[in-house]
This record gives structure tokens, sequence and C-alpha cells, in this order.
């Protein structure tokens, strides 16, 4: 536990995380590891199914125990409800999502809700979810950050994950550089409005960004080296926002500008990859060295501007309009919002817009 504003916190994380090439096959010994029951209810989608759930499903019925399996389309409330009545009907001990960031979201919150152990089982490192304690959700219509139980295990495969398609984990090396800017919010926040915060949390979460940016030239496609690498850094940030009790090591202004692009854009690209083009835009209004941000992103082979993103200019600027209203209770950079001036000019002084 860490003592904050004379409040006590509790910091929850994964008491076993797997890591490495074939582990997805220690499913078993995780679970018996763990002592968890024996009706088990996998959440993955219709690709993941055939290149993990099924794998994971034969693992746990071979080991004579009970495994319901269920497709899972989209990360809502409307879904989370259904998976939280077909555990009840079933009476599910624990939960395995299996997949992207979807599955992996949704099994995170219905096992919260539920109270019972959740086990994370990726096939991408695309974003910090794997291992974090926020799930993010559908409702509405608006993406929406909720509060979660981190997972009581994790298993990441490098061998699947190396298989993914690459720009899936050049999206997670995004949303981890972002963490340079979440922590300069936070210590803002901190400094302006006496938020709590925590220095060994924002300092993991800081080395976390520093070590992907320094191994930058050493992360490329289809290396297992480069998921190992980019799968730690994921379970780092993941650990620092448990250690902090929320969200504020690994999300900031960069991730209040990537859910207003989701509002905004017809089509948006992957959440990583937004945070870290945010990041870059965010990093100027700092007075910090953008550049360095972006020419990191730029060598992994993250999208660095809106063309990149495949969206157009206009929704950027709108995006960045909007930013500020998305988590008013979070101060950040972006204060009481930018003008339609101030946007375009940020966008353009870091080559975002043309």
């Amino acid at each position: 536990m860490i003592k904050t504003n004379n409040r006590t916190k509790w910091m929850q994380l994964p008491r076993d995380i797997v890591t490495g090439n074939g582990v997805i096959n220690d499913v078993v010994k995780v679970c018996d590891d763990l002592k968890l029951g024996d009706n088990a209810l996998i959440i993955t989608g219709n690709y993941t199914k055939k290149i993990a759930g099924d794998i994971v499903y034969d693992a746990i019925e071979d080991r004579g125990h009970h495994v319901d399996l269920v497709i899972s389309s989209e990360a809502s409330l409307e879904e989370v409800k259904r998976i939280k009545e077909l555990a009840a009907k079933n009476n599910i001990a624990y939960l395995l999502g299996v997949g992207s960031g979807k599955s992996i979201d949704v099994a995170k919150l219905a096992a919260t809700e539920l109270d019972i152990p959740f086990m994370s089982i990726p096939t991408a490192a695309s974003h910090d979810g794997i291992v974090s304690s926020r799930a993010s959700v559908i409702h509405k219509g608006k993406t929406t950050s909720i509060h979660a139980n981190s997972p009581i295990a994790v298993i990441a495969d490098t061998e699947i994950i190396a298989e993914a398609p690459y720009h899936l984990l050049a999206s997670g090396c995004g949303d981890i550089i972002a963490n340079y800017t979440a922590v300069l919010d936070w210590e803002l926040a901190y400094r302006l409005r006496n938020e709590p915060f925590s220095e060994y949390a924002a300092a993991l979460s800081i080395m976390t960004a520093q070590i992907i940016l320094d191994s930058a030239e050493s992360i490329k496609p289809d290396l297992e080296s480069s998921v190992r690498m980019v799968v730690k850094a994921l379970v780092s940030s993941g650990v620092a926002m448990s250690i902090a009790g929320s969200s504020r090591p690994a999300s900031g202004s960069e991730h209040m500008f990537s859910h207003a692009l989701n509002m905004v854009a017809p089509e948006p690209a992957l959440h990583g990859e937004q945070c870290g083009v945010g990041a870059i835009m965010m990093m100027y209004l700092h007075g910090g060295d953008w550049n360095k941000i972006r020419d990191g992103l730029k060598t992994i082979g993250a999208p660095t501007s809106a063309d990149e993103l495949d969206i157009e200019d206009k929704y950027i600027l709108e995006a960045l309009v909007l930013a500020h209203t998305i988590r008013p209770e979070r101060y950040t950079i972006l204060g009481t919002g930018l003008t339609p001036g101030a946007a375009e000019k940020v966008a353009k002084i870091t080559k975002v817009i043309a």
C-alpha cells in the first residue's frame, strides 16, 4: 500500500506474469498456481479464437475442468452485461480474456463487477490495457475509460504476438512513449491543483518510455526480441498505474486527444498510434523536446502525422479543440482548451498536419 494525502491506497498487481515463446501452453500451470476454480469462461474474438482461444480452451478442458467460450465482437457496456449474465448463469469461477484489447477489456470489466479473477492473454501488444487497471468500453457511442481490477495473471506468448501485424506492435510503442506527456500533465496537476502524486509510479512510467525510445532502432517486424521488450514495457506501464491507483502515469492530454479523435473521425486509427501523435503535440505545448518523440516514433515505424494516421487534418484540429472536455476533472496542459487558431498552430509546427 502507499499513502497519499493521509489516505491509504491499495496497490493491486498481477500475481503471475509469464512471457516467452510458447508460454500459452502454460495456462494450466498458471491456473493451478493461482488455485483458480473449476469453471472457466474464455472471452475472445473470431480471429483470435483460431490463433489462441482454441489452444486455451483445449488446455483447460484437458485439465478436466469445465470451460465455456464466447465470441465478443465489441467492447461495450452491453457486451459486459451479456458476459456477466452468462458467467452468473454457468457459475463461472474466473474469466480469461484471450485476444485483442476488446476481448481483454470486456473480460476485465465483467470480472471486476462479478468480483471474480481475470486472466489476460493478449495476442497483440498494441496498448497497455493488457495489464492495466482500466477498461476502455463504448457507452452511448463514446469511448469511456472505467476503473477495473488488474488481471490476476498475464500470459504473453511472444511467438503469437510476433505473428501479429507489425503496426499493432508499433501502436503499443506509441502508447508507451506517450507516458512522457502523461507524467508531465500529472506533475502539472500536482503543482497547480495539489492532486495526489506518486514519485515512484511517475519514475517507473518515464523509465519505461525511455527504454522504448532508446531502443527504437532495434524494434523491428518479426523479431521476438522486439516483442519481449514492448511487452515488458507495457507490463511496467500497467504496474505504474496500479501503484498510482489511477491511470495518471500513462494517460494525460495525449489520451484525451485520442479519445476526442475517436469521437470526431469517421475512421479512427489505433489507440496507441493516436496517442503517439498526440504526445508529439502535447510535448510541444509543455515546451519539451517534441522532435525526440517524433523521431523515435518514425524510427519504430509508428505514425507521426494526420496523413500517416489516414485521418483528415480537419478532424485532428477538431479533436484538439474538443480534447479538454473529455475528462474535465483531469487537469492537463490543455487547461480550459485550445482555440482553433492555437490548435492549428501546434499541429502545423509539429508537422502533424501540413
